[in-house]
Protein backbone atom coordinates (compact mmCIF):
# COMPACT_ATOMS: atom_id res chain seq x y z
CA UNK A 1 0.00 0.00 0.00
CA UNK A 2 2.94 2.55 0.72
CA UNK A 3 4.59 1.88 -2.50
CA UNK A 4 1.45 2.55 -4.30
CA UNK A 5 1.05 5.65 -2.11
CA UNK A 6 4.59 6.83 -3.28
CA UNK A 7 3.83 6.09 -6.98
CA UNK A 8 0.71 8.22 -7.09
CA UNK A 9 2.36 10.65 -5.52
CA UNK A 10 5.63 11.02 -7.05
CA UNK A 11 3.44 10.59 -10.40
CA UNK A 12 1.42 13.82 -9.58
CA UNK A 13 4.18 16.04 -7.66
CA UNK A 14 6.07 15.28 -11.46
CA UNK A 15 3.21 16.57 -13.40
CA UNK A 16 2.55 19.63 -11.60
CA UNK A 17 6.09 20.54 -11.53
CA UNK A 18 6.63 20.43 -14.79
CA UNK A 19 3.88 22.33 -15.66
CA UNK A 20 5.12 25.13 -14.12
CA UNK A 21 8.27 25.65 -16.15
CA UNK A 22 6.91 26.35 -19.20
CA UNK A 23 5.66 29.98 -19.60
CA UNK A 24 1.89 30.37 -19.63
CA UNK A 25 1.44 32.96 -22.52
CA UNK A 26 -2.94 33.19 -21.55
CA UNK A 27 -2.30 34.84 -18.13
CA UNK A 28 0.80 36.79 -19.33
CA UNK A 29 1.14 40.78 -21.50
CA UNK A 30 3.87 41.18 -23.83
CA UNK A 31 5.03 44.65 -24.29
CA UNK A 32 7.45 45.69 -26.83
CA UNK A 33 8.58 49.68 -26.59
CA UNK A 34 10.48 51.25 -29.16
CA UNK A 35 11.41 55.32 -29.22
CA UNK A 36 13.06 58.31 -30.07
CA UNK A 37 12.97 62.15 -30.53
CA UNK A 38 10.50 61.24 -33.08
CA UNK A 39 9.63 57.46 -33.24
CA UNK A 40 7.07 55.50 -30.85
CA UNK A 41 6.32 52.58 -31.02
CA UNK A 42 4.56 49.94 -28.56
CA UNK A 43 3.20 46.82 -29.16
CA UNK A 44 1.02 44.95 -26.73
CA UNK A 45 -0.09 41.17 -26.89
CA UNK A 46 -2.06 39.60 -24.52
CA UNK A 47 -4.27 36.37 -24.97
CA UNK A 48 -4.19 36.17 -28.49
CA UNK A 49 -5.24 39.82 -29.06
CA UNK A 50 -2.34 42.65 -30.26
CA UNK A 51 -2.67 46.35 -29.60
CA UNK A 52 -0.62 49.01 -31.43
CA UNK A 53 0.21 52.29 -30.52
CA UNK A 54 2.23 54.78 -32.39
CA UNK A 55 1.39 57.96 -30.26
CA UNK A 56 3.17 57.93 -26.75
CA UNK A 57 0.84 60.63 -25.38
CA UNK A 58 -2.49 57.78 -24.93
CA UNK A 59 -3.44 56.98 -21.91
CA UNK A 60 -4.86 53.90 -23.13
CA UNK A 61 -3.86 50.93 -25.77
CA UNK A 62 -6.54 51.41 -29.09
CA UNK A 63 -8.66 48.56 -29.19
CA UNK A 64 -6.63 45.40 -30.83
CA UNK A 65 -7.12 43.15 -33.30
CA UNK A 66 -7.61 38.97 -33.16
CA UNK A 67 -3.64 37.08 -33.76
CA UNK A 68 -4.60 34.63 -36.81
CA UNK A 69 -3.79 31.14 -35.12
CA UNK A 70 -0.93 30.13 -36.76
CA UNK A 71 0.96 33.28 -36.17
CA UNK A 72 -0.59 32.63 -32.03
CA UNK A 73 1.35 29.40 -31.93
CA UNK A 74 4.28 31.08 -34.14
CA UNK A 75 4.55 33.50 -30.81
CA UNK A 76 4.07 31.22 -28.14
CA UNK A 77 6.44 28.67 -29.64
CA UNK A 78 8.68 32.11 -29.77
CA UNK A 79 7.60 32.77 -25.98
CA UNK A 80 8.14 29.73 -24.31
CA UNK A 81 12.07 29.61 -24.95
CA UNK A 82 12.42 32.77 -23.14
CA UNK A 83 14.03 32.39 -19.95
CA UNK A 84 12.37 35.53 -18.09
CA UNK A 85 14.29 35.68 -14.85
CA UNK A 86 17.48 36.05 -17.59
CA UNK A 87 15.04 39.14 -19.52
CA UNK A 88 16.99 42.09 -17.13
CA UNK A 89 20.58 40.56 -17.57
CA UNK A 90 20.63 40.32 -21.35
CA UNK A 91 23.48 41.95 -23.27
CA UNK A 92 22.23 44.16 -26.27
CA UNK A 93 24.26 42.99 -29.15
CA UNK A 94 24.90 46.69 -31.16
CA UNK A 95 25.01 50.17 -29.46
CA UNK A 96 22.90 52.28 -31.94
CA UNK A 97 21.07 54.14 -29.67
CA UNK A 98 23.35 56.02 -27.66
CA UNK A 99 24.29 57.83 -30.85
CA UNK A 100 20.73 58.41 -32.42
CA UNK A 101 21.75 55.52 -34.78
CA UNK A 102 18.41 53.21 -33.93
CA UNK A 103 15.54 53.63 -31.60
CA UNK A 104 15.93 52.47 -28.20
CA UNK A 105 13.94 49.34 -27.55
CA UNK A 106 12.58 47.60 -24.50
CA UNK A 107 10.87 44.37 -23.65
CA UNK A 108 8.45 44.14 -21.05
CA UNK A 109 6.73 40.54 -19.63
CA UNK A 110 4.07 40.30 -17.23
CA UNK A 111 3.07 37.54 -15.60
CA UNK A 112 0.20 37.13 -12.48
CA UNK A 113 2.74 37.41 -10.19
CA UNK A 114 5.91 39.17 -11.34
CA UNK A 115 7.30 41.99 -13.95
CA UNK A 116 10.45 40.83 -15.92
CA UNK A 117 11.99 43.69 -17.90
CA UNK A 118 14.74 43.34 -20.17
CA UNK A 119 17.54 46.10 -20.77
CA UNK A 120 17.36 48.80 -23.58
CA UNK A 121 18.48 47.71 -26.71
CA UNK A 122 18.37 48.83 -30.35
CA UNK A 123 15.21 48.29 -32.37
CA UNK A 124 15.78 46.11 -34.90
CA UNK A 125 18.57 44.58 -32.78
CA UNK A 126 17.29 42.86 -29.98
CA UNK A 127 19.83 40.61 -27.87
CA UNK A 128 19.63 36.21 -29.01
CA UNK A 129 17.81 35.45 -26.54
CA UNK A 130 14.93 37.08 -27.38
CA UNK A 131 15.33 37.77 -31.18
CA UNK A 132 12.89 35.08 -31.98
CA UNK A 133 10.21 36.30 -29.87
CA UNK A 134 10.59 40.53 -31.36
CA UNK A 135 10.76 39.78 -34.56
CA UNK A 136 7.77 37.66 -34.51
CA UNK A 137 5.87 40.40 -32.41
CA UNK A 138 7.20 43.37 -35.01
CA UNK A 139 6.15 40.73 -37.87
CA UNK A 140 2.39 40.82 -36.45
CA UNK A 141 2.08 44.18 -36.02
CA UNK A 142 2.83 45.33 -38.96
CA UNK A 143 0.44 42.48 -41.02
CA UNK A 144 -3.18 43.90 -41.73
CA UNK A 145 -5.86 41.68 -41.07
Amino acid sequence: MKIITVILLSFFLGKSCSGQNKNDIKATIIEYTANTRGFYKKISVQNQMISVSKNRNEVEMPAGRKISDTDWKELINCFETVKLENLATLKAPTEKRFYDGAAIANLKISTKDTIYDSTSFDHGYPPEEINKLVKKLISISEKKY
